[in-house]
């Protein structure tokens, strides 16, 4: 049992540790994507103002369901598909389709709010912005990974 408590402690600490790593690469993300999108869609002060707080409910909202809900139905198949019955697949099925039909109002609903604020040109701007950061931050994961591999053989 002494033994025992030294590794748990150092568990713990580990875990919370890697919580506040994931928390803080989060926020600088979350940072680096404000500022590529400001300057792609060339906001200006007011229109951020207004812009800002409507698109990050719609990327709170997007975010849930995409790493909750459609995470969980994947895990889900992960587990256990060449078992799984038809009953339990056409559930998943189901759950599946509407999380994306919730996808799709959530982009639907932030294309209604935003008419108002900035215009339909910096609409548009705005998608192939969001496709351009991820696609960046994809590259740049993916370069980061294969530097690990050459390094660690």
């Amino acid at each position: 049992m002494k033994r025992l408590l030294p590794f748990l402690i150092a568990l713990i600490t580990i875990g919370s540790y890697a919580q506040q790593n994931r928390g803080e690469r989060h926020e600088k993300i979350k940072a680096l994507k404000i500022a590529f999108i400001t300057e792609k869609l060339s906001l200006t002060e007011v229109e951020a103002q207004k812009f800002w707080p409507i698109y990050n409910a719609f990327d709170e909202k997007t975010t849930k369901i995409k790493f909750q809900d459609i995470r969980n139905i994947r895990q889900e198949l992960r587990q256990g598909i060449e078992t799984m019955s038809d009953e339990k697949a056409n559930n998943l099925l189901n759950q599946f389709m509407d999380a994306e039909n919730s996808l799709h109002t959530a982009r639907t609903e932030l294309v209604e709010k935003l008419r108002n604020v900035i215009s339909s040109k910096k609409i548009i701007l705005l998608k192939a912005a969001e496709d351009d950061f991820n696609r960046k931050m994809l590259d740049r994961f993916k370069n980061q990974r294969q530097r690990m591999n050459k390094n660690n053989p």
